[in-house]
């Protein structure tokens, strides 16, 4: 069963929608200092992943939501936490996300035709397997938000007996994506679609003019024409990366599928409210999760939101606080606290 939450809301924020964006038009995306790395792939691309350095007993893996990168404002604040605590941490960008000039002094393109998508987890795979080799004493814990969890989620389903993560943690995940993309085209969903696919058909339009395989296997005039998740991923992403259509995808990638294989400690935290979520999903996700998953649901918090505090200038992050602190109680009774602040026990 789901387990009761101490989350309150700020007063101010009403609403899912308001928990759901006052992050992104609030909040710094330059709270911590990065060390940027490239790691060449067995398909011959790169992976951006950035470092916060620390204690390395202690490693935070972290994966980011649909479109964002190690900059989007829920990771710093997620990374400014484990900075406190003294911890290190890695973040995963996936690819063709983090190469924006704005951001960075140089724009890296993508080596091959494949982009991302919620159910990739190669790439998640191949990093945890190079930080386990360059420092085989290191903890490694994980987190996702949002397309990044439903990653983290799958991954665990599929290596049930992988030793790399001691536990894993998760926001707002979208669990069901057929379900989530059907969800959203109701309501106030198509708004924040709007946004994303602006983005996406940029980046896969681009893949169709540098590689003849993109060019090959996309729907063009369907991907100009989408104005759903459901339509871009079936004439885009399902095709580009192997399946057979959107209905595919979205059998094969949900996390759903994969939870009740996952054997490590790991929590699962969605709201009720959640615009990208139905209310149907989250019962069927506390039917399915095994004992060591806890799925921690709270009434109000938006999607990747949980904003709470008493005004908009002494603003706190519950779940970030809570997965960062969890994460780390769950790394293992031998593990010492860090010099300085040490993690706090929460959840």
């Amino acid at each position: 069963m789901p387990e009761p939450s101490d989350f309150r809301p700020a007063w101010w924020l009403p609403g899912a929608h308001l928990q759901t964006v006052w992050g992104r038009l609030a909040r710094p995306r330059t709270l911590v200092p990065l060390r940027r790395e490239l790691l060449p792939t067995p398909d011959g691309d790169e992976l951006i992943i950035d470092h916060l350095d620390g204690d390395p007993r202690l490693r935070y893996v972290l994966l980011h939501g649909l479109e964002g990168s190690s900059h989007s404002v829920y990771m710093q604040g997620l990374l400014f936490e484990i900075q406190k605590r003294g911890w290190s941490a890695t973040v995963l960008n996936f690819r063709s996300c983090a190469r924006k000039p704005e951001n960075w002094r140089v724009m890296i393109p993508n080596r091959t035709y494949r982009l991302y998508h919620s159910g990739e987890t190669t790439d998640l795979d191949f990093l945890l397997g190079f930080l386990r080799d360059r420092d085989p004493s290191a903890v490694i814990v994980a987190f996702g938000a949002s397309l990044g969890g439903n990653v983290l989620l799958k991954w665990l389903g599929e290596n049930a007996s992988h030793p790399v993560i001691r536990a894993a943690s998760t926001i707002s995940v979208p669990y069901d994506l057929g379900a989530d993309a059907r969800h959203l085209e109701s309501r106030l969903g198509g708004l924040y679609v709007s946004s994303f696919l602006r983005s996406l058909k940029r980046k896969s339009l681009d893949k169709v003019a540098q590689f003849a395989l993109a060019a090959e296997r996309i729907d063009v005039p369907s991907l100009v024409a989408s104005n759903s998740f459901y339509t871009f991923d079936d004439a885009a992403t399902a095709p580009l990366h192997g399946f057979a259509g959107a209905d595919d995808y979205y059998a094969r990638c949900s996390s759903i599928g994969f939870v009740d294989r996952i054997t490590i400690p790991t929590l699962c935290l969605s709201s009720h409210d959640d615009p990208f979520l139905p209310q149907s999903v989250l019962e069927t996700m506390a039917s399915r999760v095994p004992p060591n998953v806890q799925l921690r649901l709270t009434p109000l918090g938006g999607h990747v939101g949980f904003v709470s505090g008493r005004s908009p200038w002494e603003c706190r992050y519950w779940a970030e606080e809570l997965i960062v602190d969890w994460l780390a109680s769950h790394a293992g009774p031998s593990l010492p606290s860090p010099e300085g602040e040490g993690g706090r026990e929460a959840g």
